[in-house]
């Protein structure tokens, strides 16, 4: 199966479009000060192709800062999973996260 290219959303519409599809989307809250979330970026692609059947969407949070401020993101990266319009799984709190929790993690989400 061929793997899905990370998406990066701009706008609030994009989000909103995703929110209720019915595959499980993994919303990445980052930024690009953020040291934890640059740590991070390298092992995306492989956490990505661990979950194809999964939608990875990268926000910034500091372009979405009031959708951040609804969802009680305030640590980053984070991780918040939607499925069917409803939250099913967070991964959020201010420390650094391995790829081996993120893979631990979502495999819990299957």
């Amino acid at each position: 199966m061929r793997r899905k290219k990370l998406l990066i959303l701009e706008t609030l519409e994009e989000v909103a479009s995703l929110l209720a599809v019915e595959t499980k989307t993994v919303f990445l809250f980052t930024a690009d000060w953020c040291g934890d979330c640059r740590f991070l970026k390298p092992y995306l692609p492989e956490i990505e192709a661990t979950f194809p059947e999964m939608t990875f969407v990268q926000l910034d949070r500091d372009d979405f800062t009031p959708l951040a401020q609804k969802w009680d993101i305030f640590g980053i990266p984070s991780f918040v999973i939607i499925e069917n319009g409803q939250e099913i799984g967070r991964f959020v709190d201010k420390n650094r996260k391995t790829k081996n929790q993120i893979i631990e993690f979502l495999e819990g989400l299957k």
